[in-house]
């Protein structure tokens, strides 16, 4: 090829730079190409509507990954973005251009187009949420391997070629381990590269104008696509021709640079643009993570290891010893012990498996084996670590708080700022004690992100405290979440406002009761006085005309819940307390008729809501709100008549039996005699008794417990079970599975071992002296005196307290000092 045919050459036009996104050696090679030529303009495949954006690249604030975000002004959940890192090509440009002074413009379609295309190309295939840039918008502008518009992998088709079963080593071999700090022709990579397109598009009929759309296609809008953006750079780089000359330089996708050599008349390309859809744009810079640039996360545009990718663009010299040290110090910060020499065979092994592989230096797939093989013993767990923190990596960028933002934005950005909260790709837990004044707000702002459907946090169980004044939250920032910021604009400009406008519309908007009172809870554990008003006049002629007992039980708990953390939180709950007081009454009344004629599925249903109740009263307290006296008294007296009646089930009789036991409304014995009346009436059929036992003792209830410590009620048990005749027991079986499936594998061990060794029957055990097994008919004075210690230390205790006493009287003694 001449001077004057190549890439740049004169009298060629503009200096077509074709590269691969995200590409390190094609970065690389963009740098070399722009200092040997000189351009006096630099255009990059991107949104037009960006270019105001450029300078803010040079800002000492913007770090990447990072990613060029567009949305529709009217529709903010349609957006696409446009990802670059450290290693992408354009971010390259971008950078040189700024350093040199050399203005820099984006020269694809505008997004302003691309956006109303795929809305209305959606079924076509474009992701409605318009979330990581799948749809066209994005996934184009971004491009996969070189940019395949007609439905091809380039790279594939060329490793292929070449005689590579992977596109990804052969992408290494012949460009990322090429002259690695090396000098050279700095404009023969995109030579090849051009050719290589030109034949496969001549192959693949990419260019589109003499082929079915449909051919060759995984879309069928993606031939008409490539032609419209294609034509659209065409016109931008003859606009910028006229303006600057010859000194015009293109980086885009390699697959598009045939195209953009071939020579269209303006009008053809005109003809192209006519009558494209439009909706209003806006563009601003959002942080990206590697996690984004991987294909892993589900960005089809992506690459497989961008943090492998992000090192070799860094390592000016020896990147295989570089990054071998880097693995061995995660290996190490993780407790593996790995030392020099372990460095030393990795890299050694690594060179040893490129050589015969006939590969020009390791690659990715060399050092892993070697890390695999040398430190981590021939495991593949320490590995898999491996590749999640370097290969991918939990880079997130940032960017400068001049870039363009929604005031909802802005708002969240001060406000994170003033509680400390910073946006990180890996997830983390964050412990919140609701008593302290900055924790109390963090835990509002994530609540009220939370109602705007911003999922930066999502609360986890807390261990060590059952505390209301305690939370824990699992935070990770991903980039989607910026669009759901500017999708939440919408409902006002700071977050407060937004989430209280959002907590009535949703109140207006609910179907169910349970939908509602959960909206309260949440509104108060948000701090969103303002709304609650809304809520709970919509709350209260909801509940006045559901007649449904199910509904009012699946209601209440969420309405007690809030109670108390409106006590936590310092909010006014007068109202709430009042509806949630009103709700208990219309259940206590209307619980026993629901409870009558019930089949086995609706009882299990009803048992979950009469313990859910049963939490929901004992919290609210003797009297929740005035006027509602006593609650608990009527609450048992509920629940003996439910523990009574011959036509509620077995298993919601069982389960009233024994929640009075639990509240000690019911003696030990009195619960012991009904569960006998159960067990040896002739007239309760097997299945009816087996229900019975599964709601007295199952459940998750803690009733495995109570066998084990009652020795009359597991005797009882265990009689009935061995006389359950045989044509029975195949339909009981199932019950007593389920029920004693559910307790812990100690309990079940021990209730196994009591039956082999044959409980002891209630009437016989006063008389006969029988012990339970395990247990001295009398104290041990010595193993009671070897405990001392360390009561005395859990106490806090002084030393003076310690006497001559034998171990009982010393037992009492701190007993009674700790009363």
């Amino acid at each position: 090829m001449s001077d004057v045919d190549r890439p740049g050459g004169r009298g060629a036009g503009p200096l077509l730079l074709g590269v691969r996104h995200h590409g390190p050696g094609s970065a690389r090679a963009v740098r070399a190409a722009l200092e040997e030529t000189r351009p006096e303009v630099v255009l990059i495949e991107g949104p037009p509507e960006a270019d105001d954006l450029i300078p803010l690249a040079a800002d000492e604030d913007m770090r990447p990954p990072v990613a060029l975000l567009a949305h529709a002004v009217d529709e903010p959940g349609r957006s696409a973005f446009w990802p670059l890192a450290e290693f992408s090509p354009e971010w390259v440009a971008i950078r040189w251009a700024l350093e040199h002074g050399v203005p820099a413009r984006f020269i694809d379609l505008p997004a302003t187009h691309s956006l109303a295309w795929g809305r209305d190309e959606e079924a076509g295939g474009a992701d409605k949420e318009g979330t990581a840039g799948e749809g066209d918008a994005g996934e184009r502008a971004t491009g996969a391997g070189s940019g395949g518009g007609a439905g091809i992998d380039p790279l594939g088709v060329l490793a292929e070629a070449a005689g590579y079963d992977d596109a990804e080593r052969w992408w290494e071999d012949v460009v990322e381990h090429r002259g690695v700090g090396g000098t050279g022709d700095a404009l023969a990579p995109f030579t090849a590269l051009e050719e290589a397109m030109t034949a496969l598009r001549e192959e693949y009929g990419g260019e589109g104008h003499d082929r079915d759309p449909d051919s060759a296609s995984g879309s069928p809008m993606a031939p008409r696509q490539d032609l419209v953006r294609e034509a659209y750079m065409r016109l931008r780089i003859r606009a910028a021709q006229r303006e600057f000359g010859g000194g015009v330089a293109v980086v885009c996708g390699a697959w598009h640079v045939p195209a953009l050599r071939r020579r269209a008349t303006v009008a053809a390309d005109r003809a192209l643009l006519k009558g494209l859809p439009k909706v209003r744009a806006d563009m601003t810079w959002v942080p990206w993570t590697n996690r984004r640039l991987s294909r892993s996360s589900g960005y089809g545009a992506g690459i497989d290891s961008p943090g492998w990718y992000g090192h070799l663009f860094g390592a000016v010299d020896r990147p295989v010893e570089r990054w071998m040290t880097k693995v061995a110090g995660l290996l190490r910060a993780e407790d593996r012990i790995v030392s020099s020499a372990h460095v030393i065979e990795a890299v050694r092994l690594a060179y040893t498996l490129a050589a015969m592989r006939g590969r020009p230096l390791p690659g990715l797939g060399e050092t892993t084996d070697a890390v695999r093989a040398v430190m981590c013993e021939g495991s593949d767990v320490p590995p898999a670590l491996v590749h999640d923190r370097l290969i991918v990596g939990d880079v997130l960028g940032e960017v400068p708080a001049a870039a363009p933002a929604v005031p909802l934005q802005r708002d969240l950005t001060r406000t994170r700022r003033r509680l400390r909260l910073k946006p990180e790709a890996a997830e983390r837990e964050l412990e919140l004690d609701l008593r302290k004044e900055t924790d109390g707000e963090r835990s509002a702002l994530l609540h009220r992100l939370r109602l705007l459907a911003v999922d930066w946090g999502e609360p986890t169980a807390s261990y060590g405290s059952t505390g209301t004044f305690r939370e824990t939250w699992r935070l990770r920032w991903e980039p989607e979440l910026s669009v759901r910021v500017a999708e939440a604009g919408i409902w006002g400009t700071t977050v407060r406002a937004a989430a209280t406008a959002k907590a009535e519309a949703d109140a207006v908007a609910a179907q169910g009761l349970a939908d509602v009172t959960g909206l309260a809870e949440r509104c108060l554990l948000a701090g969103l006085p303002d709304a609650l008003p809304t809520v709970m006049r919509i709350l209260a002629d909801r509940a006045a005309l559901d007649s449904d007992v199910g509904h009012l039980a699946q209601a209440l708990p969420a309405l007690v819940r809030s109670l108390r953390y409106g006590d936590v939180r310092g909010t006014g709950t007068a109202a709430l307390a009042e509806v949630a007081a009103g709700l208990a009454e219309r259940i206590l009344v209307g619980l026993p008729p629901a409870c009558a004629g019930l089949d086995a599925d609706a009882a299990d249903e009803m048992r979950r809501h009469l313990d859910a109740v049963h939490r929901a009263v004992g919290l609210l307290g003797d009297a929740p709100a005035p006027g509602h006296g006593d609650l608990r008294v009527r609450w048992a007296s509920v629940l003996r008549t439910l523990a009574t009646r011959d036509t509620v089930p077995g298993v919601i009789r069982g389960r009233s039996v024994r929640l009075l036991l639990d509240d000690g409304e019911l003696a030990q014995n009195e619960a012991a005699r009904q569960l006998g009346l159960v067990l040896a009436s002739p007239g309760t059929a097997p299945a009816d008794a087996a229900a019975w036992i599964e709601g007295f003792v199952g459940g998750g209830s803690g009733g495995g417990l109570l066998l084990v410590h009652d020795e009359r009620l597991l005797g009882l048990v265990d009689a009935w079970l061995t006389g359950v005749p045989a044509e029975a027991f195949t339909d009981v079986l199932p019950l007593l599975r389920r029920t004693f499936s559910a307790y812990e594998s100690g309990v079940r061990r021990t209730l196994g071992e009591l039956v082999r060794r044959g409980p002891g029957a209630p009437s016989g055990s006063a008389a006969t002296g029988f012990r339970a097994p395990g247990f001295a008919s009398g104290l041990d004075s010595g193993r009671a005196d070897a405990v001392l210690p360390v009561v005395r230390l859990l106490l806090g205790l002084d030393e003076d307290t310690r006497g001559g006493e034998g171990g009982g009287d010393a037992l009492a003694g701190l007993a009674g000092a700790a009363r």
